[in-house]
């Protein structure tokens, strides 16, 4: 497997070499040659594509609103407290327990 990757890693160098080598030799003139006008038109159109999709984005927060919290709940209910309470076993002993008592 490592063979074949290499080989074709191997052949696309050897194919981008030739490509290049056979790349006309600069000349003077005006104008822009066919990279650069393809350049451009890629970065025109990154530009264009830009600005629209700037356009039509259809989130706007609008103006902040303040909004009063709603008032407090109070629920009542029992009232509860905790007391101590002894109690003894069936052997004598004396055990003193936290019990919750609600009126």
């Amino acid at each position: 497997m490592k063979n074949i990757l290499l080989g074709g890693v191997a052949a696309s160098v050897i194919a981008g070499a030739l490509m290049l080598g056979a790349a006309p030799a600069a000349q003077a003139r005006d104008g822009i040659g066919p990279g650069g006008a393809a350049a451009l038109g890629v970065l025109g159109g990154l530009a264009v594509g830009g600005a629209i999709a700037a356009a039509n984005d259809p989130y706007y927060p609008g103006k902040p609103v303040y909004r009063a919290p709603p008032p407090p709940v109070y629920v009542e209910g029992p009232i509860c407290h905790f007391e101590r309470r002894e109690t003894i076993d069936p052997y004598g002993d004396i055990y003193v327990r936290r019990v919750r008592v609600c009126e």
